[in-house]
């Protein structure tokens, strides 16, 4: 971040807000239910830990166990105490975020979660940092299975710095996670230097078309998008300010793979899902166009193939077919608005 947003960032998180009830918007707060599996874990993370969680949407992608994950701008633990009972006793949570407030209250019921989970010792570790500058920390480059943040990129000026070092810190194959808010157009400058705008997640909000263009410039190719909503601006004020631009919660998630396709390329090739996932034992779904019953035969791109046989989750599927031989372009993928827009905006969205 630059110095203005780190500092507005620690004061607006630190201070200003003393728990999710002083939130103006429903830009920071998670709308979508849990899966079974994480409602069952967020019910052993402490009340103190979860009344500072100022997330907007769910960063726990499936297929966990023993993996090694990275938190940016992990706050006061909620998601990261999650996400070390996903990953078991022999996974290891990273959790990183630069106000002071929120990562004391983060460590001062490590021991407490420890036992609670009952482990033989302490699965996570908190670092105070800018995750706009992680090449501060001593992180060793594709060390890490999977990154989450959970509405936070937007806080950052440099996100191209984030995305960029979350390529380098990923294992071939790993993924990057994440929620966050997007608007349907660019923000402007003015807003974009509104402290309380910046604290409740607006005033960073990207484009989703320039989102696009640096996750792939940071080299993820075909992000892929699992969930949106449009916000609530509970704050007459607020909404004023903003209008008439669009604000979303969305979550992607970006796999580290090489040359990957620009488009949905058609190789005739094919997957079938085995349920072997943990909590999901009838559909698996990748994304929002994605969802793969078990047993079944399901066409897939080359870039879906690739996702899925490169990936973690490549023991849970069977795979058909090769790339010797080209079918074209899938039909029905476009460039359009990918979020489902509020019923009166009006706007077409999805793609294929």
């Amino acid at each position: 971040m630059t110095v203005m947003g780190l500092d507005n960032a620690r004061t607006y998180y630190g201070e200003v807000l003393t728990s999710s009830g002083d939130l103006r918007t429903d830009a920071c707060a998670t709308a979508e239910a849990p899966p079974l599996a994480v409602r069952q874990a967020l019910a052993q993370v402490h009340d103190e830990v979860c009344a500072r969680y100022y997330g907007c949407g769910l960063v726990a992608p499936q297929a966990l166990e023993g993996a090694r994950i990275l938190d940016l701008g992990c706050g006061s633990g909620q998601d990261v105490y999650v996400l070390a009972q996903l990953t078991g006793p022999a996974g290891h949570v990273v959790g990183v975020d630069a106000t002071p407030q929120q990562l004391d209250v983060a460590r001062r019921h490590e021991a407490w979660h420890a036992e609670k989970f009952g482990y033989p010792s302490s699965n996570v570790t908190f670092l105070d940092g800018d995750i706009a500058r992680l090449e501060d920390l001593d992180l060793e480059p594709g060390s890490f299975d999977v990154i989450v943040s959970n509405c936070v990129i937007n806080l950052v000026e440099d996100k191209a710095a984030v995305f960029a070092a979350a390529w380098r810190l990923l294992k071939p194959g790993g993924e990057l996670y994440f929620s966050d808010v997007y608007a349907d157009r660019r923000v402007p400058d003015a807003l974009r230097r509104d402290p309380v705008l910046h604290g409740e997640c607006l005033a960073g909000a990207l484009y989703w078309g320039d989102f696009l263009s640096l996750a792939k410039a940071a080299g993820f190719g075909d992000p892929r998008l699992v969930s949106d909503r449009p916000l609530g601006l509970n704050d007459l004020r607020v909404k004023e300010m903003v209008a008439p631009i669009v604000f979303f919660s969305a979550t992607y998630r970006l796999f580290k793979l090489e040359d990957l396709e620009p488009a949905c390329e058609d190789y005739g090739q094919a997957v079938r899902y085995l349920g072997t996932i943990p909590g999901s034992p009838e559909v698996f779904t990748l994304d929002k166009h994605h969802a793969i019953e078990t047993g079944r035969m399901f066409p897939v791109c080359g870039n879906t193939w690739r996702m899925l046989a490169e990936s973690r989750l490549a023991p849970h599927f069977a795979f058909m077919g090769d790339r010797s031989r080209h079918f074209g372009v899938f039909k029905g993928c476009g460039l359009d608005l990918p979020f489902s827009p509020p019923a009166e905006a009006g706007v077409a969205g999805g793609c294929c």
